[in-house]
């Protein structure tokens, strides 16, 4: 489960915030008593081990046009106001979960994470824009950063209760319950109380980034009413200092009075935040009875005979109609999306639309059309990644598989962190029998997910291949150095931490 990703960071917490480790790495000061034994980069460093084991969950929505649409959407937000990226400068990532409880999650160094549930409960744009902006104040304020400060008396042993217990919460208020109590009361109440403090400042963040980027702000107020009535029904057995994000009547008459005087302020909700909310319903439960509820759903959502709602119904028919292999009727069906969507101004150029129309194309076997729709897709929407890899998957399909490889080597220089091209990389390889490189690009994408072990694998299996020259053979002894090194470090600070 996803709690479990932070035992494996508790390592990486312990020496940042144990003074004579962090003198010893001579970590800067931060001009700040409670944020002094926190360096912004030990801080995204954290983040980044977290975000390596949720990646391997099974809840983890590996989905690109949802990621897409969750990271275009935040980064309009911090567009508004710069500033709220806060004095590191964070690179922000925005990612979606599975999971039936409303909840959002920021993790140290501008991870934020949101509930699969969150997404489908919000009823426009502006709800969404009020949770992801709090979490962004969250970060913002480093507020992670400074529990981890006030930890200098109490050690790590109720942080690492209340860490999991927040996130194992997803699932079970018991085992919740279970994890908080290795935690020391005194030290409990403490972060109970500074909990309080950053979530009233998180508000206040959120609400002016609402306000900058144009959102309505009563979002906040009638999203985490809702929130508030949820945790109540979610968690009635659990103590109040487990929620995540304990909702307080004092926090929402605080935000009332903060929006009392500004002017109600209308915003027209974007196809995507619909065809996304189309998407997740599915991704929510893919079970064949989800499939059949979310196509009630669907059905229902026709009724309301608006455009918007219609597209994303008709979408979402499409895409079940596609995985229960009839692809000839999902392309009917995103056809008429496509029709309903047109009275929108501006016309509908559509990067989620799009992507499924690949989709489809390649389903059915019609590989040279997914190819010209995919090649059509990458001039209308240069900077979407989900469209760079379908042109890539397309260029394979026709079989022209030494334009996949040249394409996905130029793409995996430019972005170093998507292991996707790294697989698409080592399929292209795979087709050309070009074994040791195939390897190679699989140790790559291991690496990159965060199982070293599996990456020294196929390092292995590179090496052994009978086609590896002596560059290759060269290139696989330093990446070998280099990952065996990364995994005796982490397996010393786990044993030191036990």
């Amino acid at each position: 489960m996803i709690a479990a990703a932070v035992l494996s960071a508790l390592a990486v917490v312990q020496a940042a915030v144990t003074p004579s480790l962090a003198a010893a790495q001579n970590l800067p000061s931060l001009g700040d008593t409670d944020r002094e034994e926190l360096s912004p980069l030990m801080e995204r460093k954290l983040g980044e081990q977290i975000m390596r084991d949720i990646r391997r969950d099974r809840d983890y929505l590996d989905d690109a046009p949802l990621t897409e649409y969750l990271n275009n959407f935040g980064a309009t937000l911090l567009a508004a106001r710069p500033e709220a990226r806060g004095e590191a400068g964070y690179d922000f990532f925005f990612f979606a979960v599975r999971d039936p409880m409303l909840n959002a999650f920021a993790l140290p160094g501008g991870f934020v994470g949101v509930h699969s549930a969150l997404i489908l409960a919000a009823q426009n744009e502006s709800e969404l824009a009020s949770v992801m902006a709090h979490e962004i104040g969250h970060v913002a304020q480093r507020h992670i950063a400074r529990m981890l400060g006030q930890q200098r008396q109490d050690s790590l042993i109720p942080l690492a209760a209340m860490v999991l217990a927040a996130l194992a919460a997803r699932s079970s208020s018991d085992a919740a319950g279970a994890l908080l109590m290795g935690g020391q009361g005194a030290a409990v109440q403490r972060q109970l109380n500074f909990s309080r403090d950053a979530e009233r400042e998180a508000d206040r963040v959120g609400l002016q980034i609402l306000k900058d980027a144009g959102y309505d702000t009563t979002g906040m107020i009638s999203f985490f009413n809702r929130m508030q009535a949820a945790t109540r029904s979610y968690t009635d057995a659990a103590p109040v200092y487990l929620r995540s994000h304990p909702l307080t009547t004092e926090r929402i008459a605080d935000i009332q009075a903060r929006t009392r005087d500004q002017r109600y302020k209308q915003r027209a909700d974007s196809l995507d935040f619909h065809l996304i909310r189309a998407r997740v319903r599915l991704m929510q439960d893919p079970t064949q009875m989800g499939l059949r509820e979310a196509a009630t759903a669907f059905e229902n959502q026709l009724e309301q005979k608006s455009r918007v709602q219609t597209a994303a119904a008709k979408y979402g028919l499409a895409l079940i109609a596609l995985k229960e292999g009839s692809p000839a009727k999902a392309q009917g069906l995103l056809q008429e999306a496509y029709a309903a969507a047109q009275g929108a101004s501006p016309p509908i150029q559509d990067a989620v639309l799009a992507s499924l129309g690949i989709d489809i194309k390649l389903a059915a076997g019609h590989a040279a059309e997914a190819l010209k729709e995919a090649e059509a897709a990458r001039a209308k929407f240069p900077v979407s990644r989900g469209i760079a890899r379908q042109y890539a998957e397309s260029l394979l399909a026709v079989g022209r598989n030494d334009d996949a490889v040249a394409y996905l080597r130029d793409q995996v220089r430019l972005y170093r962190q998507e292991p996707q091209l790294q697989d698409l990389l080592a399929k292209a390889y795979a087709v050309q029998g070009k074994q040791a490189l195939q390897h190679l690009a699989l140790a790559e994408s291991y690496a990159l997910n965060g199982s070293l072990p599996a990456a020294l694998d196929q390092l292995g299996i590179a090496r052994r291949s009978p086609d590896a020259s002596f560059y290759d053979q060269a290139v696989i002894d330093a990446r070998e150095r280099e990952l065996k090194s990364r995994w005796q470090d982490e397996l010393k600070e786990t044993q030191k931490n036990r």
